[in-house]
């Protein structure tokens, strides 16, 4: 059972401190270690933390030494009700930058109030200014990592990180998001379009749309996801991407099958040709923007594919 806050001795106040200083370095160590491939600069800034941190753990060892003795009794943070939860970092398979960021500032701020209480319950002087001097260190914190960050994370460094933070969206969120749209997109074309002229009915165009849409969803969600776990591509959390490619397959296919929820047939297929066009124009956008290729080549690329499929499907449809 966690105790509460007010029920802790001065001994188990000092022990829970030390135990703070020591697992928020080891976070800090954890991040450093993380980010060094991909955020070089970030790294040493949050080397530079955990040597801060080191320095408050050894005071407040010789603080507890010099009132209780060698003996530290071990109490964490698990161990006391009101502290914040969190998901250890090496359970984390993917840090972006302004997670760890925001996962660093609610540390820094949980801690400084912790030292606050703490020295409001302790009745000896010294401890009690220590504790006080720990609160404005964690206070200043913020301070302290922005001018960490002016010293390691120049403008080059930050264009480079930037480029780093860039890639690996590109990576684990837009390719696999594009891959399914591309493919929900083009793949689905030829049995709508060929449902809807071989039947003339928009309620059994819709029906072979909805069902190609969401089993091409199902089908590249479950690929994407299998394909690898991203620990050797940095392609991320597999339950992620797979989840986006499914999602974004099965989007690019309901596009143009949902006009023919309008009963009537010209009307509907007029719309779901519009719909088309504007699919492949946010795909060759979508291409442009992130993978740096020129529009027009873009365009011309996926615009050629979708014609070449819709006319297959037309055509098989109308036979």
């Amino acid at each position: 059972m966690a105790k509460n806050f007010k029920d802790l001795s001065e001994p188990e106040i000092l022990a829970l401190a030390i135990s703070n200083e020591e697992t928020d370095g080891r976070i800090y160590a954890d991040f450093a270690a993380r980010l060094k491939d991909n955020y070089p600069a970030t790294a040493e800034v949050f080397k530079e933390m955990k040597a801060e941190e080191d320095s408050h753990r050894r005071r407040l060892i010789e603080e507890f030494r010099r009132r209780f003795g060698e003996h530290i009794p071990l109490i964490r943070r698990e161990d006391v009700k009101g502290f914040i939860i969190r998901k250890p970092v090496w359970l984390i398979q993917t840090l972006g930058i302004e997670t760890v960021r925001h996962y660093a500032e609610s540390m820094e701020a949980e801690t400084q109030r912790f030292y606050e209480r703490a020295a409001a319950r302790v009745s000896d002087a010294s401890t009690r200014k220590l504790l006080g001097d720990l609160a404005e260190a964690e206070r200043h914190h913020v301070e302290l990592a922005d001018e960490l960050e002016k010293e390691h994370l120049t403008p080059e460094a930050r264009t480079q990180e930037d480029k780093a933070h860039r890639r690996l969206f590109v990576l684990q969120i837009v390719q696999p998001g594009l891959s399914g749209l591309m493919d929900g997109s083009v793949s689905t074309l030829a049995p709508v379009f060929a449902a809807a002229f071989a039947t003339r009915s928009s309620h059994a165009a819709l029906l072979v749309g909805l069902a190609a849409s969401l089993g091409a969803g199902i089908s590249m969600g479950f690929a994407e996801a299998l394909s690898d776990d991203g620990s050797l591509t940095g392609r991320g959390k597999p339950l992620l991407r797979g989840i986006v490619c499914g999602l974004m397959t099965t989007a690019g296919g309901i596009g143009h099958s949902l006009p023919y929820l309008i009963p009537n047939f010209r009307m509907a297929t007029g719309l779901a040709v519009l719909v088309v066009a504007v699919e492949l124009l946010v795909i060759s956008w979508i291409r442009n923007r992130y993978m740096d290729t020129p529009f027009l080549r873009a365009a011309f690329q996926v615009i050629v594919g979708g014609v070449c499929v819709f006319i297959v499907g037309i055509v098989i449809g109308s036979s």
